[in-house]
């Protein structure tokens, strides 16, 4: 989709690497990963026009890329991938995957090209059920009947997963079916549920949704035909994932504060936004960033990504020096490194906003030396010090510190910085080739995991490391910054 004029990857970006080894890996990755800026390079890496990796049918390469873009919440993206390839080169996994993009986008009848093909390539039953569908979408009700009664007595779906199919085929042209829906004896989230409620206009419940994976909050985010009170609810897993951009997010909250439907409460906290963006003074312009950038337990890194500009916004002064940790974090969450280094000459050395500085800057604006660090490692609450922990490993990696303060502050981190293990050897060989896809498919598989207090600094390392590398910097220090923002 991406082509290298618009900021995609070269086409040889996974030069010599096979692509069985490269699906091998998209396949073992838990996607979402923990990085909303590693989302974004994966995205980025996915969706580019590159060459097809050798070993491996170009429609198989498209799949597996589209799978994935579909467990990081890009639905849109995953469907707009298959459709790029000519039916008559598609594969088994292929058709599966386009079926599947496509009732995650809420349109079940935009697969109804690949039936016919899917059918005979597939033994997933979902075609089964498609044909009665796109039958009655094409206006043949008495075949689309026919179909539909042979799908009951071969049982390829039951329950509400049959009763749904029928109402769609209720929705084509002529279609005089009248299906009524009870969510209440659902029990359990699946796609086909998901996709076919969407394509009949039905609103699937919450608490089913909020059964699926993270991924799923991705989908609800970006679905048109979702009010918008529950886009807003997804938007902030959706801002993690990297699926909505600070300018999406705060479009959304307008909506929401011109939408008669909404809640109360979702209308304030829009308001409570309008505040931090233009309210008449700073001093409400930050409480109302605050509010929405920190909570009891930890920063809100969604609420961050959500204020980002907000934050670009208040003036750099003295004044708000206090506030210069919170405002710097937040802006760096949305990418607005420019912005944030303007606070270069107000932050405490050792501080929060100075570390995020160190490594987030495209060129150091702060004095990087092993006394700073000290006195950041002083500050650092989080367990094990892992927040000082991923400071050296972003700043080794990115070659910002010299090697005598990286041995001194290692050894009084108790960090091993050079253990290698197979995965490390595998990132920083691709990286000597120079191979950008490559890379960040290793860098994806090195960060999963529950949250990033599961994250390895030294994987931390070696990906920024291996970014830098191969022409990718910004990413490796949006990167960093977001590991010592949010452990």
């Amino acid at each position: 989709i991406l082509a290298e004029r618009e900021k995609g990857l070269p086409v040889t970006a996974f030069g010599d690497t096979g692509g069985q080894y490269l699906t091998m890996l998209l396949a073992k990755t838990q996607a979402p990963i923990i990085s909303r800026w590693g989302g974004l390079m994966l995205r980025r890496a996915l969706i580019s026009r590159v060459d097809t990796p050798g070993n491996i049918r170009a429609a198989d390469w498209v799949a597996a890329r589209a799978w994935v873009l579909l467990r990081q919440g890009e639905a849109d993206l995953s469907r707009n991938l298959v459709l790029r390839v000519d039916e008559a080169n598609y594969t088994p996994w292929l058709y599966n995957v386009a079926l599947q993009s496509h009732l995650a986008m809420g349109d079940a009848p935009g697969a109804c090209p690949y039936v016919q093909g899917g059918s005979r390539a597939s033994k997933d039953k979902s075609w089964v059920m498609m044909r009665p569908v796109c039958a009655a979408m094409q206006g043949e009700q008495s075949r689309a009947t026919e179909l539909l009664r042979a799908a009951r007595r071969d049982k390829a779906a039951t329950g509400i997963d049959y009763l749904l199919a029928e109402k769609l085929v209720g929705a084509g042209y002529e279609g005089r079916r009248a299906v009524t829906i009870k969510w209440e004896e659902v029990q359990r989230f699946n796609n086909w549920r998901y996709g076919l409620a969407l394509s009949t206009g039905l609103e699937i419940p919450a608490r089913l949704t909020n059964q699926g994976a993270r991924h799923v909050q991705g989908w609800i985010a970006l679905a048109p035909m979702m009010p918008l009170e529950r886009r807003l609810q997804a938007s902030a897993q959706a801002a993690e994932l990297g699926v909505l951009s600070n300018r999406a997010i705060v479009d959304l909250y307008a909506l929401v504060r011109d939408d008669p439907q909404a809640s109360e409460e979702s209308k304030a906290r829009a308001a409570q936004l309008r505040s931090a963006y233009v309210a008449a003074s700073v001093e409400d312009r930050i409480a109302a960033i605050r509010a929405f950038a920190e909570t009891e337990a930890k920063p809100n890194y969604a609420g961050m990504v959500t204020v980002a500009r907000a934050a670009a916004r208040i003036p750099v002064s003295e004044t708000y020096t206090k506030d210069s940790d919170l405002l710097i974090a937040a802006m760096v969450s949305a990418g607005l490194d420019r912005p944030a280094a303007r606070w270069s000459t107000l932050v405490e050395e050792g501080s929060l906003g100075w570390g995020l500085l160190a490594v987030g800057s495209a060129q150091p604006s702060v004095t990087i030396d092993y006394g700073a660090m000290d006195s950041f490692a002083d500050n650092d609450d989080s367990e094990g010090q892992l927040r000082s922990q991923f400071l050296l490993a972003a700043l080794a990696g990115l070659g910002r510190v010299n090697g005598d303060a990286v041995t001194d502050f290692a050894s009084d981190l108790d960090f091993a910085m050079g253990r290698q293990t197979r995965w490390s050897r595998a990132i920083d060989i691709a990286a000597r080739k120079r191979q950008p896809g490559t890379v960040a498919v290793l860098a994806a598989v090195g960060m999963q995991g529950r949250d990033w207090r599961t994250m390895s600094p030294m994987h931390l390392y070696h990906i920024v490391r291996a970014l830098r590398m191969t022409g990718m910097e910004a990413e490796a220090r949006m990167i960093a910054a977001e590991a010592i923002t949010r452990v």
